[in-house]
């Protein structure tokens, strides 16, 4: 059995949950400290693709970076490179759908922050940086971690946007959940089972670590 869909799988995901991690947790800091309406606005667009079909995410990779484009011609023009139907538009479908999950789950980590830490530190006289890095973080360390897994696992199971943006070539753009819809088409069922039965074993594994990741801190009880 080739193995490739689960090394793509793994790889997209993994390279699009790091660039939604470095993105994500700044915004959500970001955002927090703006005034109400701006906290609003910018939230609504930051999590739009929360609420998208992940065809339309394709549609727009597709439509923006396609070798039609404007930006995907330019990039065929001056460097040869073409993005879409290639593994690297996975990873910016993939990227674009997990970093509303990074982004909410951090926003939602520092706001259970006790914000007179935060002041303590600004009386102090420390940056906004060391504040950031060395306080507010440690202190939701776990609901961040949290959202990296969530975001890890979605990344594995999608599907929408990058089988627009990429398709099914095997050993070149296949994900595990392409490789399900593609052999369920041509009718080879023992192998979309198969990869149905990889997705829910990774699936499983994942739950796991997000349950262990939320768990609450040693010495927390109910009251």
């Amino acid at each position: 059995m080739d193995l490739f869909p689960l090394y793509n799988s793994l790889r997209v995901s993994a390279i699009a949950t790091a660039f939604a991690f470095a993105t994500g947790i700044p915004a959500a800091y970001a955002v927090l400290r703006m005034p109400r309406l701006a906290k609003g606005a910018c939230d609504a667009l930051l999590t739009v693709p929360l609420v998208l079909p992940p065809t339309v995410v394709g549609y727009f990779i597709l439509v923006w970076l396609s070798p039609k484009s404007a930006v995907g011609g330019k990039l065929l023009e001056w460097f040869a490179f073409t993005v879409t139907m290639r593994w690297h538009a996975s990873v910016i479908a993939v990227a674009v759908i997990v970093f509303p999950l990074i982004y909410r789950t951090a926003r939602g980590a520092f706001e259970g922050v006790d914000q007179n830490l935060l002041d303590a530190g600004r009386t102090l006289g420390l940056s906004e940086k060391y504040i950031f890095a060395r306080i507010l973080l440690p202190n939701c360390k776990h609901g961040v971690a949290a959202g990296g897994v969530l975001a890890f696992a979605r990344g594995l199971g999608e599907y929408g946007a990058t089988s627009m943006a990429s398709g099914y070539i095997a050993g070149k753009t296949a994900t595990i959940s392409t490789s399900v819809a593609y052999f369920w088409q041509i009718n080879q069922e023992d192998a979309a089972f198969w990869w149905v039965c990889v997705n829910l074993a990774v699936s499983l594994v994942f739950m796991v670590l997000i349950n262990a990741f939320s768990r609450p801190p040693r010495g927390w009880r109910r009251a």
